[in-house]
């Protein structure tokens, strides 16, 4: 089976960078990618894509882009699920850079 993306977009805010108790480093962020096509009133239109990045390939993107930074990410999907405060399932889709 093959799962692979590849996006070019702009980061929609800085970099969430934190740690797991294990001290590995993870950010998170938002990535829009414009449509290649035009909607009825004549307006690109963009997908907003959650990224989640590991390691050292976290931190620097950390230390260096910021909200509004055009950014190629190749990676793949991966969905999970979890239970909310409500004890509701919540099913999660991102794309984990690689």
């Amino acid at each position: 089976m093959i799962n692979n993306v590849v996006l070019v977009g702009r980061m929609t805010r800085d970099a969430e960078l934190r740690y797991t108790p294990s001290n590995v480093a993870v950010a998170t962020f938002t990535l829009a990618v414009n449509r290649t096509f035009k909607s009825q009133n004549g307006e690109r239109e963009a997908d907003f894509i959650n990224v989640v990045m590991w390691r050292q390939q976290a931190e620097n993107l950390a230390n260096w882009a910021k909200k509004g930074s055009l950014i190629g990410v190749t990676g793949r999907i991966q969905t999970r699920s979890y239970d909310n405060q409500q004890g509701q399932r919540v099913y999660v889709t991102e794309v984990v850079a690689e």
